[in-house]
């Protein structure tokens, strides 16, 4: 399926998810890799076999801490 040169790494390689993106759509959090490799925003992945690889944990996105703000300053 790449037509890359050097070619994109395999979908049965384990750097699979390094190939380049032909297809994304954030608005609903998946993009298609040039191997047929469909990523998800929260790291999860469907394999051109059909197979699923579940999300690596702590690899979602980070969830930022809310602003302190001042109080009781002048």
């Amino acid at each position: 399926m790449c037509v890359h040169v050097p070619p994109c790494p395999g979908a049965a390689q384990t750097d699979h998810d390094a190939a380049r993106v032909v297809a994304t759509h954030p608005e609903q959090g998946w993009s298609l890799l040039c191997n047929g490799v469909v990523t998800f925003d929260d790291t999860g992945e469907l394999l051109p076999d059909g197979r699923a690889v579940a999300p690596r944990p702590g690899a979602g996105v980070a969830l930022k801490s809310r602003p302190r703000t001042a109080t009781g300053v002048r």
